[in-house]
C-alpha cells in the first residue's frame, strides 16, 4: 500500500507556496484476495514467477530492454497483488482522470496509453495524447519489471494535476504493452512513484521533485495515513502533499536519516519477537514503502520469524495462523532511530473470508533484496497502517509517529 507534509524546521523565507493539499486514498480488495475467491490464485502465482514470465514474454520486447536483464526484477519491489490504497490524478488539457497507486518504492509515473494492445489496458482508463493540447511527445521507450508484472511504453510530457496542484511538463510513461494477467484484475490504472530519482526508469524528474522545483508545495515533504481494516474508517487513507496533518497522529515524531537516496532507506537497529532481539542484532537497512502491503525481509530471517509466531506454510508460499489463537501470539518490535515500534497480532495478521471460513495470514513475507549495505527489510502497509509516515525530501529523512485510528 505505495499525504502532505510539514517540516519541523522552517525553510528560508524565500520559499512560498500554497497550503498542503490532501489526496484521498481509497482502500479496495487486493488482487490476491480476488484471485483466491475465484480459485485462480495458485495458477496465477505459477505463471507469473519472474523467471517464467521472462521466458514467455521476453521475445515480445525490443532486444536489450534493460528491465528484462537478469536480476532486474528485484529492483522494482512494488507488489501489485496486495496493493490496496489508490488515489486520483489527471493528465493533459483538458484533464484525463486516472486512478494510481502512490508508491514510495518506485519513482516513475505511468498510465495506460490509448495505443496499448493488451487486455489489461482495455479494462482501464487510457491516456489519449492526441486529445491533449499540452502534450509533448518524447519518442523514447521504457520498460519496467515489477516482479509480478512487466510493461513497455513510450515517454511523454504533459500537465499533471493532483488534488488541485498543477505540475507543468511532467515526464511520464504511456504503457503500450502489459503482457500477462497481472494488470487485468488490478483496480488501479497506473502508478505514481515517490522515491528518489535514481530509481526511475523514465528519464526526467519524478513527480514530487518537479512539485518542489516548481514551488507548488509549501515544503518538500509529503506524508501518508493508512486506515485500519474497519468498515467505518474515515478517511480510508490520505496523502498530504506539502506538509503533515497533526490530527492524524499522536505523540512526538521520530526522525530517521535516509541512508541511501533511492528507496526511502533507513537504518533499523533490530527486530525483536516478544522482547527478545532475534534479527539484525547488529543493525540492518530497511525501506519505508507504501507500495508493499506486507512487511518483508531476507528469506532465512522471515522463515524463522514465521516459526516464532506459529505460522505454517501453504503450498503457494503464504503462511497461515490459527485464528482462534491470535490473542496469544507474540509481539514483534522494530527498533528505528532508538525508538521501539511494536506490532501485536491484531496488527500483523491479515484476515480474509474464504467461503464460509475466516482465514488468518501472516503479514510477513520473504523477499531477498540486496543492497551495498546488505539485505533490506521492507516496512510496508502492515507497518505503516499503525504509524503515520512523513517523507522529508528537503532534509532526507523519514518521520514516524503513532497513527490515530477511530475506535469502532
Amino acid at each position: 500500500m505505495k499525504l502532505l507534509l510539514l517540516l519541523l524546521l522552517l525553510l528560508p523565507a524565500a520559499w512560498t507556496g500554497p497550503a498542503p493539499l490532501r489526496v484521498a486514498l481509497r482502500r479496495v480488495v487486493p488482487v490476491r484476495s480476488q484471485l483466491r475467491a475465484e480459485g485462480l490464485l495458485e495458477d496465477f502465482l505459477k505463471s507469473h514467477r519472474p523467471d517464467m514470465f521472462n521466458r514467455r514474454f521476453a521475445q515480445c520486447f525490443p532486444p536489450g530492454t534493460p528491465s528484462l536483464r537478469l536480476g532486474r526484477s528485484s529492483e522494482k519491489i512494488y507488489n501489485f497483488m496486495d496493493a490496496q490504497y489508490y488515489g486520483e490524478i489527471s493528465l493533459g488539457t483538458p484533464e484525463q482522470n486516472f486512478s494510481v497507486v502512490f508508491d514510495t518504492g518506485s519513482a516513475d509515473l505511468w498510465v495506460p496509453s490509448s495505443y496499448c494492445v493488451s487486455q489489461a489496458c482495455a479494462l482501464h482508463r487510457r491516456f489519449k495524447a492526441f486529445e491533449s493540447k499540452s502534450f509533448h511527445h518524447d519518442g523514447r521507450t521504457f520498460g519496467i519489471h515489477y516482479g509480478s508484472g512487466h510493461l513497455l511504453g513510450v515517454m511523454g510530457r504533459d500537465t499533471l494535476k493532483i488534488a488541485g496542484l498543477t505540475t507543468l511538463n511532467q515526464e511520464f510513461g504511456e504503457s503500450v504493452y502489459e503482457p500477462g494477467s497481472t494488470f487485468v484484475t488490478a483496480k488501479f490504472d497506473g502508478v505514481l512513484g515517490l522515491g528518489y530519482q535514481s530509481l526511475a526508469e523514465i528519464l526526467g524528474n519524478p513527480v514530487f521533485d518537479n512539485m518542489v522545483a516548481q514551488k507548488i508545495v509549501d515544503e518538500p515533504v509529503f506524508s501518508f495515513y493508512l486506515s485500519r481494516r474497519t468498515s467505518t474508517s474515515s478517511p480510508e487513507g490520505e496523502l498530504l502533499l506539502g506538509g503533515k496533518d497533526e490530527a492524524l497522529y499522536t505523540g512526538p515524531i521520530n526522525w530517521i536519516p535516509v541512508t541511501a537516496k533511492g528507496y526511502w532507506q533507513i537504518k533499523m537497529e533490530s527486530v525483536a519477537v516478544q522482547g527478545v532481539s532475534s534479527f539484525c542484532p547488529r543493525g540492518c537497512q530497511a525501506i519505508v514503502d507504501t507500495g508493499t502491503s506486507l512487511i518483508a525481509g531476507p528469506t532465512n530471517e522471515i522463515l524463522s520469524l514465521q516459526q516464532l509466531i506459529g505460522a505454517t506454510p501453504t503450498n503457494i508460499g503464504e503462511f497461515l495462523l490459527d485464528c482462534g489463537r491470535l490473542s496469544s501470539l507474540p509481539h514483534v518490535t522494530f527498533v528505528l532511530g532508538g525508538i521501539e515500534y511494536t506490532l501485536t497480532s491484531e496488527h500483523y495478521v491479515r484476515k480474509e473470508i474464504f467461503g464460509s471460513r475466516e482465514l488468518c495470514f501472516s503479514g510477513f513475507q520473504a523477499m531477498d533484496i540486496i543492497s551495498p549495505e546488505g539485505p533490506l527489510w521492507i516496512l510496508g502497509d502492515v507497518f505503516l497502517t499503525e504509524y503515520y509516515s512523513i517523507f522529508d525530501k528537503g532534509q532526507d529523512r523519514v518521520g514516524l509517529a503513532r497513527a490515530k485510528h477511530p475506535v469502532e
